[in-house]
């Protein structure tokens, strides 16, 4: 017994040895990491900067961006470029590794609106620039201003026309104005805490981009204006946005798959109000989407709630959209959209075109009131398979006097249809679920449709229902 217990005092000391040594150690490793020193600072008022609006500061700027990318290599910290109050008119400028512009709550850069502002490439035609930079941002409160209403040539209440710059042959149609802000090539990006106002055209713009964070941004651009899309995010990975408000005339957060896949994309508690999608997969869709998730988004007064326009044969799958509150309404026929609260499509863009797949979609605690119905179509080539619509709670009435009965493919594939209108609109599905959806219909006059489900005719198969309801109620 005095053995035994002795052997068990032995592995007693051992075992406190061995926990105290590996704490001892602990805590000498980490004594060895310091707190991450505060950054750099350099302000562009130093390098000349007038901030009155009128002169430009290109230069100063460019030259306190370049000082602190020196500041950087030569202390190995990050370094901020500050703008104190004021107004910065300003031709393109080029952000570096290691720089983040740090813009004052009261100061604001603006966009200049000439075309010699930009560079001659037009794929570079942004006010704010970063290219195969590394540990790069914008933060301070302040404002980023494209001043896109300069670039109006003529103001309408249905879709304002804009100004090109085709006639140098860089670029075709009337999408050539220059984007607000873009990172392309670039890792580890921080766009927080600043305002982006009326771009021109495209807004914040990620390409070929990883580990990307964008919080507590509001992005705001003419409702009128075509193209000033929110956010892009094109060819990058790894990118979260949270906190968001965007309200803008067109797409407010965009995924594209131009030349590369795009995977691991977190959205959540965001506000959303756009006269085209609030959230569109697309069209630019030639490689895969992969891991998105969306939750707790409001979306308001949009021609289109959440949108897959798939049309160049890229695939989509594993995606949760989850808690999100959406309002639709019709606008203009101009504007791509019918008033559908979720839209989930794949089908040829042209001839030369092929369909691409989209599987295991989750929709789930979905609350949405909308003049127009659910549309899921696949084509031929393209089946939808998997998707799962749980805990929704669909409204449905009219009060905007914009025509209905349309189905809108648009762009490609068979553009506008005169279609009759129905609360699920469905074709070419393989798997659906559609459990605990309550959808309620307005008894009024002006809804002329009261369909809950419309079939495509031996395109629709593999379907369970589950406690589904359709009823109509008095306003």
């Amino acid at each position: 017994m005095f053995q035994l217990q002795l052997l068990l005092s032995i592995l007693t000391l051992s075992v406190t040895t061995q926990s105290y040594s590996s704490t001892s150690q602990l805590s000498i490793l980490q004594s060895h990491h310091p707190p991450k020193p505060n950054p750099l600072s350099i302000s562009v008022t130093g390098f000349g900067a007038a901030g009155d609006g009128v002169k430009y500061d290109t230069v100063p700027i460019q030259k306190a961006i370049n000082a602190c990318l020196s500041a950087v290599s030569k202390h190995r910290r990050q370094c901020h470029v500050i703008f104190p109050p004021g107004k910065y008119l300003t031709a393109t400028i080029f952000l570096k590794s290691g720089v983040v512009l740090d813009i004052h709550r009261k100061a604001t850069i603006l966009g200049g609106p000439k075309l010699e502002d930009y560079p001659k490439e037009q794929s570079r035609w942004y006010v704010v620039l970063a290219e195969d930079a590394v540990d790069v941002g914008i933060i301070g409160g302040g404002e980023i201003n494209g001043q896109g209403l300069k670039f109006v040539q003529r103001f309408d209440e249905k879709k304002n026309v804009m100004v090109s710059w085709n006639h140098t042959g860089a670029c075709l149609g009337d999408e050539c104005r220059p984007r607000l802000v873009g990172f392309i090539g670039c890792r580890n990006v921080k766009v927080s805490d600043v305002r982006l106002i009326q771009p021109a055209y495209w807004c914040l713009h990620l390409v070929r981009t990883d580990k990307t964070s964008i919080h507590d941004v509001t992005i705001h651009g003419n409702f009128n204006s075509p193209n000033n899309d929110g956010i892009d995010i094109e060819d990058s990975n790894n990118t979260v946005i949270t906190r968001c408000s965007i309200n803008t005339g067109d797409d407010a957060i965009c995924p594209k798959s131009s030349t590369g896949p795009v995977y691991n994309l977190t959205a959540t508690d965001c506000w959303i109000r756009t006269k085209s999608s609030a959230i569109k997969l697309g069209s630019a869709s030639f490689y895969t989407f992969k891991n998105f998730l969306f939750d707790n988004i409001t979306i308001v007064e949009s021609h289109r709630g959440l949108a897959l326009q798939i049309r160049d044969g890229g695939n989509v799958s594993d995606m949760t959209f989850s808690n999100i509150n959406i309002s639709t309404r019709y606008y203009h026929p101009s504007w791509w959209g019918r008033a559908e609260p979720i839209y989930v499509t794949t089908c040829p863009r042209d001839a030369g075109s092929k369909a691409g797949s989209i599987s295991n979609l989750l929709f789930v605690n979905i609350t949405a009131t909308s003049e127009n119905g659910i549309f899921l179509s696949g084509s031929g080539g393209g089946i939808l398979s998997n998707l799962k619509f749980i805990n929704m709670n669909l409204m449905y009435k009219r009060w905007t006097k914009f025509p209905d009965g349309l189905v809108d493919y648009r762009p490609g594939c068979q553009e506008l249809v005169k279609h009759q209108t129905a609360g699920f609109m469905m074709e070419h599905i393989d798997g659906l679920v559609v459990e605990n959806v309550v959808m309620k219909w307005s008894n009024d006059e002006s809804m002329r449709w009261n369909n809950p489900l419309d079939f495509r005719p031996s395109t629709v198969n593999n379907i369970s229902l589950l406690n589904f309801y359709s009823r109509s109620y008095q306003q």
